[in-house]
């Protein structure tokens, strides 16, 4: 990867950097197994750089721009590698902070078509499907809501999972007729469920740079006549970077159509905490990377003690529970929510879901 207006010493898992001049570093990224995986170290970069600093009392936020080249589909040797990732600046601002040179839909096919094709055409054509994974309160061990996940039905690739596509299709810019859909069928689905059970529906950041974005929640709700308290929208802390007072006025725009608003992946950014007196949240979702690490980590305890006590009264939701230790762990610190004992499942399903959880459950084997 190459990046404009970075800071050094930033060292990725499995990877190097330097410096290649005032204001570009390279960084070299060992053994990811597709360029899914590349994407995701990107996002992670820009993250940490786009945090902002504290100059004087006035907060300032720089900007990176990434170009990406993957061995050895678009070069072997150093000086190649370097000159794609860099040859993609006029491209990478166009479209996003970071970009490929040779992108990961034009080298993966279904039949003689492009990877952007594909997605274009699975939109269309209705391939993608909602699966609905279960959140448990800690209280009672029964089943409160369900978080919608997207599911590509693809016709040569098989099943697909978000981490297969969803980065390159943020890249495109599919992501946002992608994540109108995804809201929109949400709320007809969970309309249909019995009881108050809520849906959190994700909304990436370039969703909020387009225009109808509170109009698109406005037109699921009708649709689909869901009660506005019913539906959570999860929001990546990165949205928060970006223009904070026209991001903050989307949020409250929203809070005033009577949703619940959740801070999604807490603990992974370096504000987490100052964005929480910024908006008034309605949850906080722990990244189930410190969840996986509980048991043998004290720094990943400290951080989901900090953040369970920073919670400011807003309900806690951890992802990735596995295990009844885990749950006796967060239990003990004061967690509101569970998710990850039940698998998604398709929306056919949910009903026989709610009819079969029992609270035995989640007890010790």
């Amino acid at each position: 990867m190459r990046g404009r207006r970075a800071i050094g010493g930033l060292r990725p898992a499995g990877g190097h950097n330097c410096s290649l001049g005032g204001d570009e570093f390279a960084v070299v990224q060992a053994g990811p197994e597709g360029a899914e995986d590349v994407a995701v170290l990107a996002q992670r970069i820009n993250d940490v750089l786009s945090t902002p600093y504290d100059v004087s009392g006035n907060p300032v936020i720089i900007s990176v721009s990434i170009g990406i080249a993957m061995v050895p589909t678009d070069a072997s040797d150093p000086d190649t590698l370097i000159k794609n990732a860099d040859s993609i600046e006029p491209r990478r601002r166009a479209l996003a902070y970071f970009a490929f040179s040779n992108p990961p839909w034009t080298r993966f096919s279904s039949s003689g078509g492009s990877w952007e094709q594909d997605l274009r055409r699975a939109l269309a054509a209705g391939e993608f499907e909602l699966y609905y994974q279960p959140l448990v309160n800690v209280a009672d061990r029964r089943i409160c809501g369900f978080e919608a996940l997207i599911r590509w039905k693809h016709p040569t690739r098989g099943f697909l999972k978000p981490d297969a596509f969803l980065a390159t299709t943020e890249e495109m810019g599919l992501i946002v007729p992608l994540g109108r859909w995804a809201l929109r069928v949400a709320c007809r689905e969970a309309a249909k469920w019995p009881g108050e059970n809520k849906v959190a529906v994700n909304l990436s950041a370039k969703q909020f740079s387009s225009r109808d974005l509170v109009q698109a929640v406005v037109d699921g709700l009708a649709e689909s006549g869901l009660p506005a308290r019913r539906l959570n929208l999860e929001i990546p802390e990165s949205v928060l970077l970006r223009n904070t007072a026209e991001i903050l006025g989307i949020l409250h725009e929203l809070r005033e159509l009577g949703v619940s608003i959740s801070m999604d992946d807490f603990g992974t950014g370096y504000s987490s905490l100052s964005y929480l007196r910024s908006f008034p949240f309605d949850k906080i979702k722990i990244d189930q990377s410190f969840i996986r690490d509980l048991a043998h980590s004290d720094d990943a305890v400290t951080i989901v003690r900090a953040s369970l006590g920073s919670a400011l009264g807003m309900t806690t939701t951890a992802e990735g529970v596995e295990t009844y230790d885990q749950l006796v762990r967060l239990r003990a610190e004061g967690c509101t929510e569970v998710q990850g004992y039940c698998p998604a499942a398709p929306a056919g399903e949910v009903p026989r879901l709610l009819r079969q959880f029992q609270p035995d459950l989640m007890t010790a084997n």
